[in-house]
């Protein structure tokens, strides 16, 4: 199993300093600190693969050392122990893992492992956005905090074929020519994968069953905000007909599906141009960003709803940016 999971041509770092390896981890895979024992000079080997959305990373520190990080935050880690072992502690919890076991961590556990001296391992980093796209894709229902795994540890047996499909994958990932293309398809994938081998807190009920609502809709429109949403495709997505679409805006806010995405992302616009901590390089790339092609009607659309113009908006946090006409 190890032998497949990345190889020398991968290597970063060869019996280095584990404090390098580890500001190099915090850039690439995960921010993290670790502890050392003051009386030994263990030296680590890396190996890493950028692969379209995922990270492929192998590690071993060459000594015990604890690792230990409040939370991931914005991606999952998989991680599989070639060699050795790791105690994993959390929240009054605790487990050894031993070669074969493989460790899920959410974006919002804590992370508290202990390698033992001879410990390896392979790390998968997902981002929290491609299991979300997943599950808009699939019409799976999850809950509005985002996915979570339910369970955190299993045996590589108990997952039917993942391994093999992770040794796939290192592989097209240390092909020199290997497209961007098939890795993008590779990594949805491994997040079909893990969604559906796993333990989750989704549902794969379908978001068009008889007893979608609304609320299922919105939801279903605020995660794909950006993307071009017609009332076509929307009633697709819902398995419902246009008509019944209409209805049930009309009938419950009293708008139509195109009005309401309008107004969402001109209040997503308006909340980052409010807001001094939001990155906003000029008002044309924004609009843009959100799908207003025409800027003129932006404006006048972004006028009628919040009584001012974008820059004056923008003004009144203290920037001056290239104005948008009208």
């Amino acid at each position: 199993m190890e032998s497949r999971l990345l190889s020398e041509r991968s290597s970063v770092f060869q019996y280095a300093d584990p404090h390098a390896v580890s500001d190099y981890v915090n850039l690439h895979v995960g921010q993290h600190c670790i502890g050392l024992s003051r009386t030994t000079h263990p030296l680590a080997n890396l190996s890493h693969r950028k692969f379209a959305d995922l990270d492929l990373c192998r590690i071993s520190y060459g000594g015990s050392v604890r690792v230990t990080s409040p939370a991931l935050e914005t991606s999952y880690h998989l991680q599989i122990l070639l060699k050795g072992n790791c105690l994993w502690r959390a929240r009054q919890r605790e487990h050894h893992l031993v070669p074969g076991e493989l460790l899920l961590i959410n974006p919002d556990d804590p992370v508290d492992l202990t390698y033992s001296e001879d410990c390896e391992k392979f790390i998968l980093k997902v981002p929290v956005w491609l299991l979300e796209d997943i599950c808009a894709e699939q019409r799976w229902r999850r809950p509005e905090p985002g996915v979570r795994f339910l369970r955190n540890h299993y045996r590589l047996d108990e997952l039917d074929g993942f391994v093999n499909l992770l040794a796939m994958i290192c592989q097209e990932a240390e092909v020199a020519d290997s497209l961007q293309r098939v890795q993008g398809h590779y990594s949805q994938i491994v997040g079909s994968k893990l969604l559906s081998l796993m333990s989750t807190n989704i549902s794969r009920e379908c978001l068009g069953s008889p007893s979608a609502d609304l609320e299922r809709i919105l939801d279903y429109i605020e995660r794909n905000l950006k993307r071009d949403l017609t009332c076509e495709g929307l009633a697709d997505q819902a398995r419902m007909s246009q008509r019944s679409l209409y209805s049930l805006f009309d009938r419950q806010l009293d708008s139509t599906p195109k009005r309401y995405i309008r107004q969402r992302k001109l209040e997503r616009i308006h909340a980052c141009l409010s807001d001094p901590d939001c990155p906003v390089r000029n008002l044309t790339e924004i609009a843009l960003d959100w799908g207003f092609l025409h800027l003129g009607r932006f404006s006048e659309s972004y006028r009628m709803q919040f009584g001012e113009l974008p820059s004056e908006t923008l003004k009144r946090r203290g920037w001056a940016a290239p104005i948008l006409s009208a």
